[in-house]
């Protein structure tokens, strides 16, 4: 039998919950965590019990940040040709905003 995993306060995590999504829904699910730089269970639970999320800049956050920034800029670009605004990209840019900002905040400490 393997080793029970314990969390950062000795608990043992034996229980499952799980839930359906939209592809849409766990692509922004997947972007946000990518931005936390958190595991996807770590923010997921965080989120459900309201806890502030901190984001610590890491070379991995940095990474998605730069590629979640691409596609903000593509989908830019398509929608200067006419094209109308997806709902779920004006949830991805405030979350980047947010991110940026408190960057920027962090910034003015050192």
């Amino acid at each position: 039998m393997s080793a029970k995993n314990l969390d950062q306060r000795g608990r043992f995590r034996n229980k499952i919950v799980a839930f359906r999504v939209s592809p849409e829904e766990d692509a922004l699910i997947e972007a946000e965590v990518r931005l936390s730089g958190h595991t996807k269970q770590d923010y997921i639970i965080s989120r459900l019990m309201n806890k502030t999320i901190t984001v610590q800049g890491n070379p991995k956050v940095y990474k998605a940040l730069k590629d979640e920034l691409k596609k903000v800029l593509n989908e830019l670009s398509r929608i200067e040709s006419g094209s109308s605004v997806d709902p779920d990209l004006i949830v991805l840019i405030r979350q980047i905003a947010i991110i940026m900002e408190g960057m920027q905040h962090e910034d003015d400490w050192r």
